[in-house]
């Protein structure tokens, strides 16, 4: 049986309230990159032992959000890969983890983070329910629209670019985990 709970927690300075279920069962490891994914670790302790997130990781840290991460969420984040990461143009994530940058990186990666618990049956559900698209509103205060290509989830950005979940439901402590194919990226 699921309890549910409200949970109250900020981000970049911004408050949220989430209404959330608590798993009613034990979750089990699941692994990304090779790496043991733990549900009872937070993300940012389990994305940095995978080694196809190190990109994501660094830029967390330079974002100044991985204490917030490490928090008690709720959150749902969409993970670019380092392969995600390489297709921007080059220069681009070594110019976002500059110092001078780190409001326009804390905005890109907050475009990643939705203030909510959702696995993939529950995006997928909201889908179906609202014709073939379901708009949600991320961290940054931007919008991602969630949509199938087939079975599979695709997140779209401000921009229209697609990305692919390639591994859904990556349980944490705090959390859940969507590894995708490509690094969202919000208008302007």
């Amino acid at each position: 049986m699921s309890k549910t709970r409200t949970m109250r927690f900020a981000l970049a300075g911004v408050a949220f309230l989430a209404l959330v279920a608590a798993p009613a069962v034990a979750m089990s490891p699941s692994k990304v990159g090779g790496a043991t994914m733990y549900p009872d670790k937070t993300i940012v302790e389990n994305a940095a032992a995978a080694d196809s997130l190190s990109t994501l990781v660094a830029a967390v840290k330079a974002a100044g959000l991985a204490e917030t991460l490490s928090g008690e969420g709720p959150f749902t984040v969409f993970a670019p890969t380092n392969a995600a990461f390489e297709k921007l143009p080059e220069g681009t994530v070594e110019t976002l983890l500059k110092p001078e940058n780190k409001e326009k990186l804390q905005q890109i990666l907050t475009y990643h983070v939705v203030a909510a618990k959702a696995t993939s049956d529950a995006a997928i559900k909201m889908v179906k329910d609202d014709g073939g698209e379901h708009n949600v509103t991320t961290v940054s205060g931007d919008t991602l629209t969630l949509k199938m290509d087939g079975d599979k989830l695709v997140i779209i950005d401000e921009s229209g670019n697609g990305a692919t979940v390639t591994q859904a439901d990556v349980m944490q402590s705090n959390g859940v985990v969507h590894v995708i194919d490509m690094v969202l990226l919000p208008a302007g």
